[in-house]
């Protein structure tokens, strides 16, 4: 559910627009083909007069094409060198640098297998079916082994990735349950997890580290290094508290989590019982007009803080008055 946006002098909601039908307009990035049709000659005469018929412009119209998925070998062959006169002028082209050396797949390939894998969330099994289908017999533990090689090798990125996010003023963490079928000491039904975290830099850096669970000890390292007074956004969790505490942390809370809250209250109410008599409808009354304010924001930059402060801060004392009331 989306926040509603309040209206307030000051805080003015765009009118809605309804949208022109018809279809989308394809990507002009994208790469053209052009398909010219020409009437046969014995048709260019006009049936009036006799003239020969000619050329004003063009109908036009587009569709998109995809071209199917291709395997290619791609053979390198390093030109060998020798001295007529003697045996020890021996030499041969230098072998190109590789992610994985005397790897079986090009760098394309490897990038593919990744893609597919991490973006679009096909298990290994299923790529190698997908290749089969091509025409390449891979068996999945070639895979599984490529995609441990790639992560070593781009681990560097991931650490200068990691230096840029420590640096940053504002941060944002989240963790998510995981299962591991297979991990040494531990039962398959154990609840592992992956840490997720983020700054607020366009574009953003996010990184995904997996450890064994969700408390602060298998969190804790990786906020380690944030500059004193920098700020961590959350879900509001009690594990976050603990982490902003130990690394010298700002902890602010989420206000989509607050305000799910609220919709879930509303949402199992009598609908006769709705009204602004309810504490729940008074805090998403309020809330919205705090996302009103960002909205605003977020068309004028330079007067973002003028209003956040003149604004805000004065909801914001509202909503405390409310949480007050209904401690």
């Amino acid at each position: 559910t989306q926040p509603a946006q309040e209206d307030r002098p000051g805080i003015e909601v765009a009118a809605h627009k309804r949208k022109k039908g018809g279809r989308k307009p394809l990507d002009p990035a994208l790469p053209r083909e052009v398909v010219r049709y020409e009437l046969p000659a014995d048709q260019l005469v006009c049936a009036q007069d006799g003239s020969m018929l000619v050329g004003i412009g063009v109908e036009v119209s587009e569709q998109l094409d995809i071209i199917p998925q291709q395997i290619r070998v791609i053979r390198h062959e390093r030109v060998k060198y020798a001295c007529k006169r003697c045996d020890h002028g021996l030499k041969v082209a230098p072998v190109p640098l590789r992610i994985i050396p005397k790897g079986l797949f090009t760098e394309a390939a490897l990038a593919w297998i990744i893609l597919s894998k991490f973006m679009d969330a096909l298990p290994l099994y299923r790529i190698a079916a997908l290749l089969r289908r091509f025409g390449g017999d891979i068996s999945r533990n070639t895979l599984a082994a490529c995609v441990i090689r790639i992560g070593e090798a781009v681990q560097p990125v991931i650490n200068l990735m990691r230096d840029v996010l420590l640096d940053s003023a504002v941060t944002q963490g989240d963790e998510t349950n995981i299962q591991v079928l297979k991990e040494p000491g531990r039962a398959a039904q154990s609840k592992s997890a992956v840490w997720v975290q983020m700054n607020a830099l366009d574009p953003p850096v996010r990184l995904f580290s997996y450890a064994a669970g969700h408390h602060v000890e298998h969190g804790d390292a990786l906020w380690a290094g944030m500059r004193a007074g920098a700020v961590l956004m959350s879900d509001g969790g009690a594990v976050y508290d603990l982490i902003a505490k130990k690394n010298g942390l700002v902890h602010l809370g989420c206000w989509s989590h607050v305000r799910r809250g609220f919709v879930e209250a509303q949402e199992v109410l009598p609908k006769e019982a709705h009204g602004m008599h309810q504490p729940a409808t008074q805090f998403l009354h309020l809330i919205g007009k705090l996302y009103a304010a960002e909205a605003r924001a977020r068309e004028a930059p330079q007067r973002c803080m003028r209003l956040r402060r003149r604004y805000s801060r004065v909801v914001l004392g509202q909503i405390k008055a409310l949480l007050d009331q209904h401690l």
